[in-house]
């Protein structure tokens, strides 16, 4: 059945873009991207998407509020659901090596409005969880500073209603608005900084793991199930943004040398390298002290503290800070690229895809970005930022796992330099789990979510489904090609 209706429907709102499409934007020339990564860097990129935040802040807090020393189960619940995710990532990886990640997976594969879905969706779970991180960053910072005998204002260290006199988070704050200046310093110096810093975190968490495993006491692991099995399941859902930073590294597809090649591997050793330390990390941290007395927002100091070792303490918390501040990195070059995707694609305004002549980088997203997560870093609670993050992602999920077994069935001629096993079977398990941690999630999470997939939808049915560049009646491509005639002219003119 082919009604007038169900044909309009398909020449708007599931309209596909072209795979054949992506490779002409990316080979250069104005508005692209550089390509300048290499396997390690990529992967680099990745691991400081993952490793940071979960251990140095979410491990403690979720042990201590929601699962206990059953919050190593929580990190294998969600690692169980990521891989699964991450093996289709890294199959769309291998066929479309494009800025944009899930959104253009979604965009190729189901349709323009699920790619817009994702896309949206994506911006601000990505600045959210930047802000998170920033939060999680400056707990460690006032650890630090009260060992050393300072005391700052009490304005000053956390959002409104966190702490007696509490207004802003101000060093969470500055950490955005730095990430943000970084960034718009050129992918290259964000990719060395990148490297260089993930060496030193991952050092520093496997000697974290050596000197702590002498400290445990296994006494520490009873009650195991303080909060039952659901606070576990909980706990996982809290700490899924913690276990997928490939997602926001395959953003940056476009700026890799050969990303067909190097994308797929990127994903699967820095999702490896992540799940062996996590597990490890929290087996220490709740082995050390008791879920009770671990401090939600510096864990692994107090931890060390607590077992007489405040020199290792300090150490903890001085690489927390700099380690973390990796993590904010990976997820706003993430946004940057998605939101320069979308607008490249005329579901945003074209302002926003103008990249700066010299270092080829979107500085004008970026700085959106920088300033949106640090209003949310510097206003809102840890827990409701968390939260939030992890319901979109998860959504995201859903929708990657789906359009790759669509796509594979749809078009399974197209070259893969990665093919993810057992399908359809890997991709459903990742649907399955993640809709099974998203429910779990409280209703007033998804009250704020469904408010920004309003605004979202309003947005896409006023103005980009009239200006997307595969609408024929595009006023851009109508500009566009407007604009490609009068050069034409000029260059045929004697």
């Amino acid at each position: 059945m082919n009604t007038p209706l169900i044909q309009k429907i398909r020449e708007t709102i599931l309209r596909r873009k072209p795979i054949d499409q992506i490779q002409e934007e990316t080979e250069g020339g104005e508005g692209t991207l550089t390509r300048s990564l290499g396997l390690w860097q990529l992967t680099a990129i990745g691991v400081g998407g993952i490793i940071g935040a979960g251990i140095f802040t979410l491990a403690g807090t979720v042990a201590h509020n929601t699962a206990g020393p059953a919050v190593l189960i929580s990190f294998l619940i969600a690692g169980i659901a990521s891989a699964a995710a991450a093996l289709s990532y890294a199959e769309f990886a291998g066929m479309i090596p494009k800025a944009g990640s899930a959104y253009t997976y979604g965009y190729v594969s189901l349709g323009e409005l699920a790619g817009w879905f994702i896309g949206w969706d994506l911006l601000l779970e990505y600045t959210a969880i930047v802000a998170v991180v920033a939060i999680g960053v400056s707990g460690y910072f006032g650890f630090l500073v009260g060992q050393f005998g300072l005391d700052l204002p009490a304005w000053m260290l956390g959002a409104y209603g966190t702490g007696p006199g509490h207004v802003v988070d101000l060093f969470a704050v500055v950490l955005c608005l730095g990430t943000a200046f970084l960034l718009t310093r050129g992918i290259r110096a964000a990719a060395r900084f990148e490297v260089f810093v993930v060496g030193f975190k991952v050092l520093l968490v496997i000697v974290i793991i050596v000197l702590g495993l002498f400290q445990i006491n296994s006494a520490n692991y009873t009650p195991y199930f303080p909060f039952g099995a659901a606070g576990a399941l909980t706990g996982a859902a809290t700490v899924f943004f913690a276990v997928f930073g490939y997602d926001a590294m395959s953003t940056a597809a476009e700026e890799s040398k050969d990303a067909t090649k190097h994308m797929p591997k990127a994903i699967l050793l820095s999702l490896a390298i992540e799940m062996v330390l996590y597990v490890l990390a929290t087996l220490v941290l709740t082995g050390m002290q008791n879920y009770t007395k671990i401090d939600p927002e510096s864990g692994f100091s107090t931890a060390f503290k607590s077992v007489g070792l405040p020199a290792v303490a300090n150490v903890v918390a001085i690489g927390a800070i700099v380690s973390i501040v990796t993590v904010m990195v990976t997820f706003m070059l993430g946004a940057t690229r998605v939101w320069f995707s979308m607008s490249r694609d005329g579901l945003l305004s074209k302002w926003f895809a103008k990249t700066d002549a010299k270092r080829h980088v979107p500085t004008r997203v970026t700085w959106i970005v920088g300033g949106g997560a640090a209003l949310f870093a510097g206003f809102l609670p840890i827990t409701i930022v968390a939260e939030l993050t992890n319901i979109g992602i998860l959504l995201a999920f859903v929708v990657v796992c789906v359009a790759v077994i669509v796509l594979r069935y749809r078009r399974p001629e197209i070259p893969r330099t990665f093919r993810l096993p057992l399908m359809p079977i890997v991709p459903i398990i990742g649907v399955g789990f993640s809709l099974w941690l998203v429910a779990s999630l409280p209703w007033e999470t998804w009250l704020r979510f469904a408010i920004w997939l309003v605004i979202g939808l309003a947005i896409y049915f006023f103005y980009s489904h009239k200006h997307s560049l595969l609408n024929p009646n595009s006023p851009r491509l109508k500009a566009s090609t407007t604009s490609q005639v009068k050069k034409s002219g000029r260059r045929a003119a004697p």
